[in-house]
This record gives structure tokens, C-alpha cells and sequence, in this order.
């Protein structure tokens, strides 16, 4: 596809999809367009640059960072030599992110890989998958079996002496989390659950407690995978095999779902000047041969507006981050 025409629903065009989705807004109409066909294998990690109004996303088995510049539409990638699961801004300036061996840091150039935080070096089966950070600036990332097998990970929080301490064990698929607009519950998905759990959270010490499901998906494909909470509290999940985002409210209770047109969406992060764009992220690894035929935009980055507005994401603040505002 010509890449002015992938972009043209992005920047006020008529987009190639208009999709309805059924809720409790039926007779809505959701237009759901392509931001970047960026043909990922495993497109991940969506997570906005306020500053420099980029939107940050990961190719987890390419080893590559990605900043799409939304109003040029233009996208470059970072190679950092291994598997990753996630990124976002560092308070002190670069990138942090979550790689196959741990936690590393990264300049926006794409110079300067530093492994900071290995995280389970013993065991070479593992890898480190999704995480965020939550307003404090603490890192919240978890790792997973490289081939599936199950309660082989943790859910780890990173503070800015870049100790790694695991805070949920025996988890399978660490995936989707992110905080309620007062910082006061944690929402975490472990994929292989098909289940979204809520924790309380103290946001003075980064301590969970009092875990319960939140939302149980007894589809028997579906499996809910990145999430994004927005300033009402409502929470959007990414549905891998479902071809959908569904949206829940903060009792559980489900809200609308809008069809997206690829089987496997991975996550979503909320952007745009005004935090008022959706971007979904989206994966073309595993499709079979009458699916890849099917979803020739597998792997690409889409974009929808709402009808909600979204929240800052949080930066890693680590000791340099301190230094610099203690001058």
C-alpha cells in the first residue's frame, strides 16, 4: 500500500476502514484506520512520546524499537541485538526497555545498549515481555517461557537502584498492566488466564495486595492481552485471536467492542496531542497461510478516536533522574 494512502484516515482523510461495534453505544460508529502498515511480525509495547509526539512500539522477535512520528508518518527502528518486550521515555533522558536478558537503557539515537538490570540470568528459557511504568517512575515488567510453558515467570517492579524485586510468581504470559487514574489498583493480565485481575496499590511503596478478577473471558480463543486505562477509569484490552478491542469499565462490566480488521491485536497505548487517539498495535507471526492471505495489514500499527481521552504514560525515573532534580 502507498504509505500516504495507509495514513490518509490519520490525518483527516477518509481512512480504508469503518468498522460499527456492538456496546451499550450501539448505533456508534468506530473508524478505524492504519497510522503505519508496518507489517510486524510481533508489533508490541505501543507507549506515547509526549515530547517529541512519537509513538514508541516494539518488533518483539525483531529486536527492534520503532518511533513513529505521527504527523509525517515516518518510522524508524532501533536494532538492540535481542528479544524485546516493551519501551518507554527515562525522566533523565534516553529509553529504557524490557530485553530477552533484563532491563537495559538506550539512547534515542539507538546508541548506547546498556544491559542495566539482568533479570533471571539463570534461566536461559526465559525472556522479559511486557511492562510500564507507573507514576512514580517505578518499572513493572514480566517475563515469560520462550516456549510457553507454563508458571515459568514473574512479575517484577524496578526502582531506580535498578533492583529487580518480583512481586506476582508462577505467572505464564505476562502481559497487560497498567494503574486507575488515582493510583489506587493495579490491573495485570496473565494472557493464559483469559483474565484481567486488579490488585489495591499503594503508590508511596509500589505494594499490591488483595488480588480478585476483575473480568473473566470465557471466549475459548480470545486471550486479552496489553491494556490501557483512561481518565474515567474504563479499561481498553487488546484481544489476541479475537480481532477486536473491548472496553470495560472499572466494575468489570463490558462497555463496547470494536472489531479491528486483523485476528491478532497485541496491545494499545493512547496518543496524540490531546491523548485522544487509540493506537493498536498488531501481529502477523503464527497466521496461518488462508489468514495471512485474508489480513494483508497483519503487523500494522492502527489508530481510532474513542471517544475517550487517555492519560500520560509514566517515565522510568532512576537515580540519574534524582541527581538532576536534586541540582
Amino acid at each position: 500500500m502507498n504509505p500516504a494512502a495507509a495514513r490518509a484516515g490519520l490525518f483527516g482523510k477518509p481512512g480504508p476502514y469503518r468498522r460499527p461495534f456492538s456496546g451499550r453505544q450501539g448505533g456508534q460508529m468506530r473508524s478505524v484506520e492504519i497510522a503505519l502498515d508496518a507489517r510486524a511480525g510481533l508489533g508490541e509495547g505501543p507507549w506515547w512520546d509526549e515530547q517529541h509526539s512519537q509513538l514508541l512500539w516494539v518488533d518483539i522477535f525483531a529486536g527492534e524499537i520503532h518511533c513513529l512520528d505521527t504527523s509525517s508518518g515516518r518510522d524508524r527502528s532501533i536494532h538492540v541485538g535481542q528479544p524485546i518486550g516493551m519501551v518507554a521515555g527515562r525522566t533523565s533522558g534516553g529509553l529504557v526497555c524490557a530485553v530477552r536478558d533484563g532491563v537495559a537503557f538506550v539512547e534515542r539515537d539507538g546508541s548506547g545498549f546498556e544491559l542495566v538490570a539482568p533479570v533471571e540470568a539463570e534461566n536461559a528459557g526465559n525472556r522479559m515481555n511486557d511492562g510500564a511504568c507507573d507514576q512514580a517512575g517505578r518499572l513493572w515488567a514480566g517475563t515469560m517461557a520462550a516456549d510457553l510453558s507454563p508458571s515459568q515467570g514473574s512479575l517484577y517492579r524496578i526502582g531506580p537502584d535498578l533492583c529487580a524485586t518480583p512481586v506476582l510468581r508462577d505467572v505464564s504470559i505476562s502481559n497487560g498492566l497498567d494503574w486507575s487514574p488515582d493510583g489506587r489498583t493495579f490491573y495485570f493480565t496473565d494472557s493464559s488466564t483469559r483474565r484481567i485481575d486488579a490488585y489495591d496499590f499503594d503508590p508511596e511503596t509500589g505494594s499490591i495486595r488483595n488480588g480478585r478478577m476483575l473480568v473473566g473471558l470465557p471466549h475459548p480463543v480470545a486471550t486479552p492481552d496489553g491494556i490501557a486505562v483512561d481518565a474515567e477509569g474504563t479499561i481498553w484490552v487488546a484481544m489476541w485471536d479475537g480481532g477486536c478491542v473491548q472496553r470495560f469499565g472499572p466494575d468489570g462490566r463490558l462497555l463496547e467492542t470494536i472489531k479491528i480488521p486483523v485476528t491478532r491485536p497485541t496491545s494499545v497505548a493512547f496518543g496524540g496531542p490531546g491523548l485522544n487517539q487509540l493506537f493498536i498495535t498488531s501481529a502477523s507471526v503464527g497466521l496461518t497461510e488462508r489468514q495471512q492471505a485474508d489480513e494483508v495489514h497483519a503487523g500494522a500499527i492502527f489508530v481510532l478516536e474513542p471517544g475517550a481521552t487517555g492519560r500520560p504514560p509514566g517515565s522510568f525515573r532512576d537515580e540519574n533522574s534524582s541527581a538532576m532534580e536534586a541540582e
